[in-house]
């Protein structure tokens, strides 16, 4: 089924389709069909194919024998987080998982919204494309990382394109196009090496002209962040600028000293210290995950084998959200819920992506030059949102350095390296103070 740029639209107004309709003009797949290749396949070129999904009872009832018959260590002989994830945290998971926790209700959700595939260089590219139905609304293309999703956005995207029912104005609106990265979610699996950030970020730029867009915005975190600064870095036709929740703006002189584990550099202000801090941290006690997929990634079998064993590599991200997310399986109110962290597992689980996810970290390591962190010499519009808990807070003067055209910068109060995820009001809030400059009048 190939659509014009119009019958896209149309499908995507809900007011135009009935739910019959709507359900009529996708296809279900089941689990053991999401490979490259295999979804829709009669289509080609540069189609655009609508898609939902549907995974069969069997799967699930699997995955909680699974997860029943775990075969778990001693606890850690430590009273703190320093040896890793804690026994008492994955164990409350695992037992809300099997018992309480329902797929269905984000497979419903996610059904709900318009859903594509189009291949891209290759490869079956999934994605959401939501319209508003505010004229002028800007375009903008959201990138997930790891361990994240698209899962991570959803709780943005009424907000941006609906903003008169979020507490904005219709000039705040937004088009809204979420893909998956290729080896995560519903897109295709790479089967050769090669699909790095680079090639990730032509590719966007190749999905949002096929929509139709002649100018349009990027915003990432983690991998979305280095998808999105590539995206600047190349400068294709039609994209206005890029926001970031997680920059790389690290001066060359502090990521030597990191790399290298010497003293911080001299003359640090107050604030750059606690970036210091927390990179520090990170960078001695918190790197392991990154380390092994940058370097060993096929070994991580145990991940496609066991649902506990994977969700403690995906919950051992960075120590901030480690912990938010012990506290939530502890009983206490956060920003994420417990089904928000097992929609995301699950998710991993379901499309048996958790090994191709790793191995995108080795495809980007073999070109890597210098360190995550690091400044990239964008010389384009950015603007950067600096929340406290990431795994570190970008500092004024280091987003002014690295990014020589800064068009905003803030710290927002509360928040994470799931900022979206876990704060959407704060975080619809500065999309819209971030891109309002490249609005059309």
């Amino acid at each position: 089924m190939v659509l014009t740029l119009e019958e896209n639209r149309m499908f995507e107004d809900q007011s135009l389709l009935t739910r019959r309709d709507l359900l009529a003009t996708t296809v279900t797949v089941s689990a053991i069909s999401l490979l490259p290749g295999t979804l829709l396949a009669a289509s080609a070129g540069d189609s655009i194919r609508p898609f939902s999904f549907g995974f069969p009872q069997e799967e699930l009832d699997d995955l909680r024998r699974r997860i029943t018959a775990t075969r778990w260590p001693e606890r850690e002989t430590v009273t703190d987080t320093t040896q890793g994830v804690q026994l008492a945290t994955i164990r409350s998971l695992a037992h809300y998982w099997a018992t309480d926790y329902d797929w269905r209700k984000m497979e419903a959700r996610l059904n709900a919204l318009p859903q594509f595939i189009t291949e891209i260089d290759g490869i079956d590219i999934h994605f959401i494309h939501v319209r508003s139905r505010h004229e002028n609304a800007l375009p903008v293309i959201v990138t997930h990382g790891w361990p994240g999703s698209i899962i991570e956005q959803l709780k943005i995207i009424d907000p941006l394109t609906n903003p008169t029912a979020h507490g904005g104005s219709a000039s705040d609106a937004f088009h809204v196009v979420i893909p998956s990265l290729p080896g995560h979610g519903f897109s295709g699996k790479p089967t050769a090496p090669g699909w790095t950030v680079v090639r990730v970020a032509r590719a966007w730029a190749t999905l949002m002209q096929r929509l139709g867009y002649t100018d349009y915005v990027a915003q990432g975190g983690d991998h979305g962040n280095a998808v999105s600064e590539q995206m600047a870095l190349q400068q294709p036709q039609g994209l206005l600028g890029i926001h970031t929740h997680m920059a790389a703006t690290v001066p060359t002189n502090v990521s030597k000293a990191l790399t290298f584990h010497e003293a911080a550099p001299a003359g640090l202000t107050a604030e750059e210290r606690n970036a210091w801090n927390q990179l520090n941290y990170f960078y001695t006690k918190g790197l392991g995950y990154a380390l092994e997929m940058n370097t060993r990634p096929q070994t991580l079998y145990a991940t496609a084998d066991s649902p506990v064993g994977l969700a403690a590599w995906m919950l051992d991200h960075d120590i901030r959200s480690y912990e938010l997310i012990a506290r939530v399986f502890d009983g206490e109110t956060e920003g994420l819920t417990r089904d928000d962290i097992l929609d995301n597992i699950t998710l991993y689980w379901l499309t048996n992506t958790a090994v191709s996810a790793a191995r995108f970290f080795w495809d980007n390591a073999q070109v890597a030059k210098g360190g995550f962190f690091d400044a990239r010499g964008v010389n384009f519009p950015v603007a950067v949102s600096a929340f406290p808990d990431e795994i570190y807070q970008v500092p004024r003067s280091w987003a002014e350095r690295a990014y020589p055209k800064l068009v905003y910068y803030n710290k927002p109060g509360k928040g994470g390296h799931f900022a979206p995820w876990e704060q959407p009001e704060l975080f619809t809030a500065e999309m819209r103070a971030s891109f309002r400059s490249f609005r059309r009048s």
